[in-house]
C-alpha cells in the first residue's frame, strides 16, 4: 500500500491573488481589526473594500472573524457575518444580499486530495445566494453553492450544493424540509 508522504506536498501551482507584502499587510490588519475585539462594522467595510473585497451597503460585521484573503470575497447588501467566524477564501466566496452566516460558522474552499500520497491542494469557489443563513458553528466546504434562502443548521456540514428555500443538517447535510418564509 502507498503512503501519505507530505514531502511531495507541492502548491506552487496556487496563487493568492496577491504579493507577498500586500498579504503581509492584510494579516497584520486581520489579526489587528478583524481577529479582535474591534467592533466598528465601518472601519472594518472600509479595510475590506481598500483590500479589494467588494462589499455591499448595511453589511454587519462582528468581533473575531479570519479572513484568509479578502480580495476574493463579495458580500451583498445587509449580510451579516458573526462572531469568530472562519472565511478561508483560498477561492473566491460569494455571500448574498440577506445573508446570515452565524457565529462560529467556517467557509472553506481550500482542501486536500486524500486519494495522492502528495496530499495534493484544491480549492472551489463557495456561493451563497440571497437570504442564506448558514447556522452557528456550521461548515461550507469548497465548491458548494447555497442556492437562494437556503438553511444549513447548526453544527452541519454542508459538502453538496443546498436547494433553494431548503434547510439542511447533519454532516454531511440532508434535506430535511422546505424553508417557507411568512411576511
Amino acid at each position: 500500500m502507498s503512503k501519505t508522504d507530505l514531502s511531495k506536498f507541492n502548491n506552487s501551482w496556487y496563487n493568492p491573488g496577491a504579493s507577498w507584502l500586500i498579504r503581509a499587510m492584510w494579516y497584520c490588519t486581520n489579526a489587528s481589526f478583524f481577529n479582535s475585539y474591534f467592533p466598528f462594522y465601518s472601519i472594518k467595510i472600509f479595510l475590506l473594500r481598500l483590500y479589494g473585497a467588494k462589499v455591499g451597503h448595511g453589511v454587519v460585521i462582528k468581533p473575531k472573524l479570519n479572513i484568509k484573503y479578502p480580495w476574493n470575497v463579495r458580500i451583498g447588501n445587509n449580510a451579516w457575518v458573526g462572531e469568530n467566524v472562519w472565511i478561508d477564501s483560498l477561492g473566491k466566496i460569494y455571500i448574498g444580499a440577506d445573508s446570515c452566516i452565524s457565529q462560529g460558522a467556517m467557509l472553506i474552499t481550500g482542501n486536500h486530495n486524500y486519494k495522492k500520497s502528495s496530499f495534493d491542494l484544491m480549492v472551489g469557489d463557495i456561493i451563497l445566494e440571497e437570504g442564506v443563513w448558514i447556522g452557528t458553528g456550521a461548515i461550507v466546504c469548497a465548491g458548494v453553492a447555497c442556492k437562494s434562502h437556503s438553511v444549513l443548521t447548526a453544527g452541519s456540514v454542508a459538502t453538496d450544493d443546498l436547494e433553494a428555500y431548503s434547510i439542511y443538517q447533519g454532516n454531511p447535510a440532508v434535506k430535511i424540509k422546505e424553508r417557507i418564509l411568512a411576511e
